[in-house]
């Protein structure tokens, strides 16, 4: 009697008798071995023999090659589908992902807004995405009023970065009860870190997103964006060993940008304890040097001048601390200590003595004591950074901390420490920036200062903000005065001085050449 394929693989694998149902479900991978494993066993056995007992007689090796190559192979096993009865939903391409369906009908409602939040890797995932909604027939709204679709790219390195977006997601729903019929639906979306973190909770609760995309699927977006506008939530947040958005130009929006951000790789490996970015990112993977370069060459015909003979690139390296105490270093696994990292510092002042140093520290992490705290303060001392990054730590659901440690720091001592961290590294940067006063430096102009429309704002090679006054350049070339505008090098003498920023005098335009800040 002829076995069907379910019985005979657990016939075979499992040398016994149960049946099971062939609509039951089971892993592909688990399939695939078990009917692996039932050929060769298949064609071990004694081919004319009846029984279902294995031969116990030894086989030589040529004759047990010869007998695995006549034998019945994987598709003997497999009812054959006629090709007329499968349709494909993707081109036969080897470079293609089959979870994705790269064609999607045109968007009746197609005005997208995008609200990015967190860090710079979200501003290029911004990027990306509308590099990928442009191609597929959306135009880009700064309202979100007038929008059809709004995405909110998202952090969720810290419990207040998502509260954020909870809060900013009960405006945006009511602001779709209350959308006009005439304008068609109003889809909101999450993107990034909090859409893979959160999952099912997102689309649960209150049932404020239509659409949810991880950092690997962007390409998606278009497939989802059609399922939700028939009024359906639609979701991807599968991770990717291998997804670099390689092929996908980031469109970097804003035109007054004088300085950009190249993304070379996605996700990390390091594993701190304290960092959900591997659970959200996925693994580390580079991207290709070739996508790197053209992404270079791309932005420096668009937003930079070639400066010839001499590099452009700012003295400002960022190297994050984290805790200036080796036991909170180790719970961490940050896989360094203090000394090794002042060691660091060390070499890159004997190498870059001018150089401006930024980092990042955790304050109120596990286990941390008041010793511990001590030791980071001394640190901030110690270095004395132009800039610092500051935060009080907040544990993430999926964390080796979140299984293995306890956040037994109180709050009201992770504030405490948090503002003792605030003072020290404002002292010490002060400091640094006094050193500037009375020096001349030369700024790439930004644009116009935040807090003033009669000051211009901008950057000095050690990416520091340098503040200025708006006001005309006297040529005595031309008839008009000049002023200064975005993508402008300037000399500015340095009048005062803040821990944040620097304010002075522009003494007039100036090339990166022939500064006399370079002489």
């Amino acid at each position: 009697m002829r076995m069907s394929v379910p019985e005979f693989v657990i016939d075979c694998s499992c040398r016994r008798r149960s049946r099971f149902n062939s609509s039951s479900s089971m892993e592909p991978i688990k399939l695939s071995r078990l009917l692996y494993r039932a050929n060769i066993w298949f064609c071990c056995r004694s081919l004319s023999s009846s029984s279902s007992r294995i031969q116990r007689a030894p086989v030589r090796k040529d004759e047990f090659r010869s007998r695995v190559a006549t034998g019945p192979q994987l598709k003997d096993f497999v009812n054959p589908i006629p090709a007329s009865s499968v349709t494909s939903s993707v081109e036969e391409d080897d470079d293609d992902v089959p979870h994705y369906i790269t064609e999607s009908p045109s968007p009746t409602y197609n005005k997208v807004y995008f609200e990015t939040y967190g860090c710079q890797m979200n501003v290029n995932d911004t990027e990306i995405a509308w590099s990928i909604l442009q191609k597929n027939g959306y135009v880009r709204t700064n309202s979100a009023t007038e929008a059809d679709v709004i995405l909110l790219v998202t952090c969720s390195i810290r419990e207040k970065a998502e509260q954020t977006i909870w809060n900013r997601l009960k405006q945006l729903g009511s602001m779709k009860r209350k959308r006009c019929k005439s304008q068609g639906p109003l889809r909101i979306g999450l993107l990034g870190c909090m859409a893979e973190r959160l999952k099912e909770e997102i689309l649960q609760r209150e049932k404020l997103v239509d659409v949810l995309a991880g950092p690997d699927a962007y390409r998606d977006l278009p497939r989802l964006l059609s399922v939700a506008e028939t009024g359906q939530q639609a979701a991807n947040v599968l991770l990717s060993i291998d997804e670099t958005y390689a092929d996908v130009m980031p469109v970097h929006t804003s035109s007054n940008n004088v300085s950009s951000f190249v993304s070379i790789m996605r996700g990390c490996n390091n594993m701190c304890t304290y960092c959900i970015v591997p659970f959200t990112r996925g693994r580390e993977r580079s991207r290709p040097v070739h996508s790197i370069l053209e992404e270079v060459l791309m932005l420096s015909s668009q937003v930079l001048h070639l400066i010839r003979d001499r590099h452009n690139i700012c003295k400002q390296i960022h190297i994050p601390a984290q805790s200036g105490s080796n036991r909170v270093l180790e719970l961490m696994r940050r896989g360094y200590t203090r000394e090794a990292y002042l060691d660091l510092v060390q070499n890159i002042r004997e190498h870059i003595p001018d150089v401006s140093l930024s980092s990042d520290f955790i304050t109120g992490f596990c286990q941390e004591t008041e010793e511990d705290h001590l030791q980071t303060l001394s640190m901030l001392h110690e270095v004395s950074y132009n800039a610092a990054f500051l935060f009080a730590y907040s544990m993430r659901k999926k964390t080796r901390a979140f299984h293995r440690l306890n956040d037994d720091v109180p709050p009201e001592v992770k504030k405490r420490r948090l503002e003792e961290l605030i003072a020290v590294f404002r002292e010490e940067a002060e400091k640094v920036s006094q050193k500037a006063l009375g020096s001349t430096q030369l700024v790439l102009v930004e644009g116009i200062s935040k807090r003033s429309s009669s000051e211009l704002c901008g950057r000095n090679d050690g990416n520091t903000k340098v503040v200025f006054p708006d006001i005309p350049i006297s040529n005595s070339l031309l008839e008009n005065d000049l002023r200064a505008r975005p993508g402008d090098y300037v000399l500015v003498e340095i009048t005062s001085s803040s821990s944040q920023s620097l304010k002075g005098r522009l003494l007039g335009l100036a090339d990166i050449q022939s500064s006399p800040a370079y002489s």
